[in-house]
């Protein structure tokens, strides 16, 4: 009997062991989830503050975060992190460029302040301290902006004190350069023709010594002009719209008088059918039951006059209707003449409009939006026909310093050449545009993965050898290229970054080479 008791004891302990290890167990996985989602909200967070780096991202970072709203989707997640990680990279890369050349732009500003004579003592010991601390690179954007603050303050210490003692800004070197620039865009930009004096005003004015006020007010009316020039252009389309809206009305409300009188001719059209019907059956019905042959030939001779004047008044009515529905179609056709000349006349502007928009002003190749188009179609035929498709992104090495030691004007001169030159080694099926500032993009079909860097060593070199002379002085100007071939299901956005990474690489190993991203 105890050990009875005894084992019914040990059983009862035992049960209250599990009955504690099944608490604890579901303790800690209560734990485990709330530390799993704790994590999956850290992430979450983590990525929002990620936004705004770039649109890819954005979308990828997007997409992560819908999978990890819910635990049970994690590992949907894992593909999309290698992604994300990759992307973050290359936008850590990004980051740190744009900081090195903030950095450099921060320092160029400097030099030009500590150019200012009339600035404080204090402020330029301030300048020259900031300018040593320029010297230490940037990590992050909270490096970044504090400097850029202390510079905008700076720059406002000087206005002021300029301002206080009503001094009046003198004209130096950086506002003729800018005075150059306007009159360089006056000349790309097509004004009307009552504009044009104006615009001769202001450009002799830009030819001749200028002041910073007068400076101003040019580029003031320049804005104006084309702020006008957008007006009138909207007002032309509002007009074209108006025109088109009357001729539809006007063509809507001859269909609808020429649909009321058909309809009063269809009824008219029966009775006079019912009436000559009427006729022919009093013609048969006087054969069936007269046998005075006279009098027959008189009831036969009423029905054929009525039935005549049955007809007359029916071609009569057809002929009217005939006239009706020609001098409708007659006012549709004049209405529709007119409204497709005025069609034409706008599609031809804004043809010509397209065109000048897809243009880059300075270069005349193709701007960024007439490469994003054509990348578009390119990447659609290379899905139809799986033909090879590259993407080179060339960028001229050093140019800033050409800006910086000859000029504005110079480097202008220097990117229409290149421009050129780029241009004129191409075949008819390949393609170049300026992506911006000096870096170009080409879209070039059918090439082998053999072929590529001969053709793109043979454009870095047909550039290297242009006879560039700046001011006596003989200059040779190169070009970094980074290309990549479209592989597979990737998207073209993907292959230009693997060419971008590619040219980053030939920036900072040595310039002046092509860089083939395999």
């Amino acid at each position: 009997m105890k050990d009875t008791l005894a084992s019914v004891s040990q059983i009862s302990l035992l049960q209250q062991k599990l009955h504690g290890a099944k608490l604890a167990l579901a303790e800690m996985r209560d734990q485990k989830a709330q530390n799993q989602h704790s994590l999956l909200q850290f992430i979450g967070h983590l990525s929002l503050a990620c936004k705004g780096q770039s649109i890819e991202l954005d979308n990828k970072l997007a997409k992560l975060r819908i999978h990890l709203t819910n635990i049970e989707h994690i590992e949907q997640a894992l593909p999309e992190l290698v992604e994300v990680e990759q992307l973050l990279k290359h936008q850590y890369r990004h980051v740190m460029l744009q900081l090195e050349d903030g950095r450099t732009r921060l320092s160029q500003v400097i030099r030009q302040l500590q150019r200012v004579n009339s600035a404080p003592e204090k402020l330029k010991k301030e300048i020259s301290y900031f300018k040593q601390e320029l010297a230490k690179p940037f990590h992050t954007y909270g490096d970044y902006l504090p400097k850029v603050e202390r510079l905008i303050g700076f720059y406002e210490t000087i206005l002021q004190e300029h301002l206080e003692q009503g001094q009046t800004l003198e004209a130096l070197p950086k506002h003729r350069q800018l005075a150059l620039e306007l009159a360089q865009m006056i000349n790309d930009i097509e004004f009307r023709k009552d504009q044009s004096e104006q615009i001769l005003a202001i450009k002799e004015y830009l030819a001749n010594g200028i002041e910073v006020d007068g400076l101003l007010d040019a580029y003031q009316n320049i804005l104006s002009l084309l702020l006008s020039n957008i007006a009138l252009e909207k007002s032309a389309s509002q007009e074209f719209l108006y025109a088109l809206n009357d001729a539809l009305s006007a063509v809507r409300e001859v269909v609808g008088d020429s649909y009321n009188a058909n309809q009063r001719s269809f009824q008219l059209k029966k009775q006079l059918n019912s009436e000559i019907n009427s006729s022919v059956d009093n013609v048969g019905v006087a054969i069936s039951d007269i046998d005075d042959i006279t009098l027959l030939k008189s009831k036969v001779t009423e029905q054929l006059a009525s039935i005549r004047t049955a007809l007359g008044r029916k071609e009569a009515l057809e002929q009217r209707e005939q006239a009706m529905l020609r001098q409708a179609m007659d006012t549709m056709r004049s209405e529709l003449n007119q409204l497709s000349d005025e069609a034409n006349t706008y599609k031809e502007r804004l043809f010509e409009q397209q065109k000048i928009n897809m243009l880059d002003s300075l270069t005349q190749l193709p701007n960024r939006a007439a490469l994003e188009d054509r990348m578009e179609r390119e990447y659609r035929n290379y899905l139809r026909t799986k033909s090879t498709l590259w993407i080179a992104v060339a960028d001229i090495d050093h140019f800033k310093s050409i800006n910086d030691s000859f000029g504005h004007s110079t480097g202008d001169k220097t990117l229409q050449v290149i421009s050129m030159a780029l241009k004129n080694s191409l075949r008819e099926s390949e393609f170049v545009a300026r992506y911006g500032g000096e870096e170009f993009v080409l879209l070039i079909p059918d090439v082998t993965a053999n072929d590529i860097e001969h053709l793109l060593n043979r454009l870095r070199e047909k550039v290297k050898n242009i006879p560039f002379k700046f001011k006596d002085q003989r200059i040779t100007v190169t070009v970094s290229i980074g290309a990549a071939q479209i592989i597979g299901n990737e998207q073209i956005s993907e292959t230009f970054e693997r060419a971008d990474a590619a040219l980053y690489r030939a920036k900072h190993e040595s310039r002046d080479r092509v860089i083939i991203d395999a």
